[in-house]
């Protein structure tokens, strides 16, 4: 059952004070170091943080690695390029000095052709003076 006493203000005052330093000691108990549950969480956080930085450093291993590889890549990527572009040179050279050789012949062909034009049309004429 109820108290139907009603406290007085000293009373609630005292009863609050108590409250207030009861929860504040609850909140100021000692840090308790050597005790178990908090080394095992401390070497618990320790890990974690051991295992972050190990995949970090695996993460930063890969990544060089993958930067190597891509190097490498562009290297043998740039070999080639110059190669076909070599090859390329090479193939237009020749293809120019044959054509120069086909228009040297076509020339040629074509002055022996006039040639015997000409030669045919100093006979006719000769063969026209001479009158037989």
């Amino acid at each position: 059952m109820r108290s139907h006493s009603v406290p007085n203000l000293e009373d609630r005052l005292s009863q609050a004070s108590e409250a207030k330093k009861a929860m504040l000691a609850r909140f100021k108990k000692p840090l308790g170091l050597d005790d178990p549950a908090t080394i095992a969480k401390r070497l618990q956080r320790e890990a974690i943080v051991a295992a972050r930085d190990q995949r970090a450093a695996e993460r930063e291993l890969k990544r060089q690695q993958h930067e190597q590889e891509l190097a490498r890549q562009a290297v043998i990527a740039a070999q080639a390029a110059a190669e076909a572009q070599r090859v390329a040179a090479e193939q237009a050279t020749r293809e120019a000095a044959e054509q120069a050789e086909r228009e040297a012949a076509l020339k040629d062909e074509q002055k022996a052709a006039r040639d015997v034009r000409y030669a045919a049309r100093k006979a006719a004429k000769k063969h026209r003076r001479r009158g037989y």
